[in-house]
């Protein structure tokens, strides 16, 4: 049976994702940090799978979720790092040094830590893919969210330099999502972010794609088909 870690499963596209996974017959083993929604979400999943509460930024906490997950199913087929925060609407001079250090932290340093704490077993293995979710932020920009892309095409060169050293097997993407009503869309688009694919409409396109990504992707930055 295939194993999928995601962090970030707490609610939107994580959870979503989670659902999705444990429906096609996945193994699911995830994190986030609102404990109320994570004992909710390994209620639905179910005693197969395994969710527990975990902030990506603790490394301490990370390695435990790590050793947890691995001495039970093993590596991770897809290690999916979603877990992401963005800062509220203002001009870069007033973003204070506090929200700057918690979008670094969420979105760049909790990435490497998970990616130090599951990467070395799928080497052992020898197989597995790495998706550390991007936005199209990413790849663009826009005004009053300039943390948020910093860390964003920060992903999109940590995921390339990463696919350069990954040996034989394995493979690391970049992920473009798409445009999804989550609720960090509406702290940037108000009740615009209505107009566009709730999280669960949007894991029926998306968990079929991301299970059929391999090692022919390696190194490529990718967008959810039709998002």
């Amino acid at each position: 049976m295939k194993h999928v870690v995601i962090t970030g499963v707490s609610r939107g596209l994580g959870r979503a994702m989670a659902a999705g996974f444990a429906a096609d017959g996945w193994t699911v083993s995830g994190c986030g940090t609102d404990t109320v929604a994570i004992q909710s979400l390994a209620h639905e999943l179910g005693p197969d799978h395994h969710v527990q509460a975990c902030d990506v930024t603790d490394p301490a906490a990370v390695e435990e979720f790590a050793t947890a997950v691995t001495e039970r199913f093993g590596a991770p087929d897809l290690l999916l790092n979603n877990a992401a925060t963005i800062n509220p609407n203002k001009p870069l001079w007033e973003v204070s040094a506090e929200e700057f250090s918690r979008v670094i932290d969420v979105n760049l340093k909790g990435v490497h830590l998970v990616i130090h704490a599951f990467v070395p077993g799928m080497i052992q293995r020898g197989n597995g893919v790495v998706v550390n979710f991007s936005s199209g932020w990413g790849r663009s920009t826009s005004p009053e969210v300039a943390p948020y892309c910093a860390t964003k095409w920060g992903i999109e060169g940590l995921t390339a330099a990463l696919a350069q050293e990954l040996p034989a097997g394995l493979a690391a993407v970049a992920l473009n999502p798409g445009i999804i009503d989550t609720r960090m869309l509406r702290s940037c688009f108000g009740e615009g972010a209505g107009s566009y694919p709730t999280p669960e409409e949007w894991a029926k396109v998306a968990v079929p794609y991301l299970a059929s990504l391999g090692i022919r992707h390696n190194g490529k930055a990718l967008t959810v088909p039709g998002m």
